[in-house]
């Protein structure tokens, strides 16, 4: 069996290498089980050494061996403390827009209730049924082309952030997505309790905001 880049890296590696490649990696971003189980199990390994490595960089590793993802994070300090310590951030704060973090919301929902029914691990959707997951926040009366298109630059964001993932086109041709479960660490469960509670505000909130696009 052939081997994978990730092992022909660390064959060829010296004693020692291990740890800043694998730094390097979760540097550039998520580490997936399922996608490089190689890598995967040599964190595990030296998951120990890889925080004590980049709290130096005052950046936390987030590992859930569960949900298989781990990623880099800057560590949870108040920003008030790490300015009078002058320790700038390396891992940029990314401001989102209220409709992608309401769609982001609206995913961790979806998610939540596939793992509730025992739909597998992977969570596959189509462009129109991410969609439909907003239709409920946009006025019958709005033109459904633009708002389609508005809701796509939505998901490429969202695919951009890393917690959708677009699939190659199948035979049928649509748009396919999986949603990467990473997103369970960004909405925990304590604030989806909420949602429910939220969603007449969200509603008329996106409504609003709609009926100001429609109108420029």
């Amino acid at each position: 069996m052939a081997e994978t880049q990730t092992e022909q890296t660390l064959n060829g590696a010296a004693d020692g290498k291990e740890l800043p490649f694998l730094v390097i990696t979760l540097l550039k971003g998520v580490i997936y089980q399922d996608s490089d189980l190689v890598l995967w199990v040599l964190l595990l390994k030296l998951q120990a050494a890889v925080r004590d490595y980049v709290s130096v960089l005052n950046l936390e590793l987030v590992l859930d061996e569960t949900e298989g993802y781990a990623f880099l994070r800057s560590r949870n300090e108040d920003d008030q403390e790490s300015s009078e310590r002058n320790i700038p951030r390396l891992m940029a704060r990314r401001p989102l827009t209220f409709q992608v973090s309401l769609l982001l919301a609206l995913l961790r929902k979806k998610l939540q209730e596939f793992d509730s029914v025992g739909g597998g691990t992977r969570l596959i959707m189509t462009r129109d049924e991410i969609i439909d997951l907003i239709k409920l926040f946009v006025p019958e009366s709005t033109n459904e082309v633009k708002i389609a298109n508005k809701i796509d630059a939505h998901i490429n964001k969202i695919v951009e952030l890393g917690f959708l993932r677009r699939l190659k086109a199948q035979s049928t041709k649509e748009d396919t997505f999986e949603v990467q479960r990473i997103l369970k660490a960004f909405v925990d469960a304590q604030w989806l309790a909420e949602f429910d509670s939220r969603l007449a505000s969200y509603k008329n909130r996106y409504m609003e905001e709609v009926g100001e696009t429609q109108d420029d």
